[in-house]
């Protein structure tokens, strides 16, 4: 419902064939967007930094496809959104990544690949392994986190500075993206990322709730 409403509202589309939404999150309840994705009719890409996650999800029959390899990603997005077929491909790996690549897609080519957008990470516990940087593969972050706790915050809020700014570039084109009820803007705001809406009282970002604008 939350994808086909934000389809609905934003793109003003009740058929959502050959369109994409990207996003992040395999685990608890981020796991159904991968199905939410076919159900709706679109390309959904969801990345996830935990294999076991993923491989999890794939197994259950809820996603599709999986890859480690982001030009494989952009190539099979590209194929299912021209031949509009309902898609749900698993990215092992960062969401910061796969959206810095959205970014170089437009850059290089001028083609938004990219309709909807969302997170679903765990941000309301972004530094107790709720949310994890870019800068460092899983494993590493993991051992970081243990280790070094300090550090490991500072690398988190300087990738989800990376990752608002990748969005906001995608959204200036015309992407459309929420806040998934997690805390990302929250916590995205409080590591000094540009998420501020113009003109607001800083109790108000430029992105939507799902809840007051989607599903309301």
């Amino acid at each position: 419902l939350t994808v086909l409403n934000a389809g609905r509202r934003y793109l003003k589309a009740e058929d959502l064939s050959g369109k994409v939404f990207v996003t992040s999150g395999l685990g608890g309840m981020s796991g159904a967007q991968a199905k939410a994705a076919v159900i709706a009719g679109c390309v959904g890409v969801i990345a996830e930094v935990d294999e076991a996650a993923l491989l999890k999800r794939h197994k259950q029959g809820w996603l599709m496809e999986i890859s480690n390899n982001l030009d494989h990603c952009i190539a099979r997005l590209r194929d299912a959104r021209k031949n509009k077929i309902a898609l749900s491909l698993g990215y092992h790996g960062n969401v910061v990544d796969l959206w810095e690549r959205l970014v170089y897609e437009l850059d290089t080519t001028g083609e938004l690949l990219v309709d909807l957008g969302s997170d679903q990470t765990s941000c309301h516990n972004p530094f107790s392994g709720g949310y994890y940087p870019v800068q460092l593969g899983f494993e590493e972050a993991k051992q970081l986190l243990s280790t070094n706790p300090g550090k490991f915050r500072t690398l988190v809020q300087e990738s989800l500075k990376r990752q608002v700014a990748a969005i906001n570039r995608l959204a200036d084109k015309g992407m459309f993206f929420w806040d998934y009820g997690n805390a990302f803007l929250l916590e995205a705001q409080r590591a000094g990322a540009d998420v501020e809406k113009r003109g607001a009282n800083k109790t108000e970002f430029r992105y939507p709730s799902y809840v007051q604008h989607i599903m309301g």
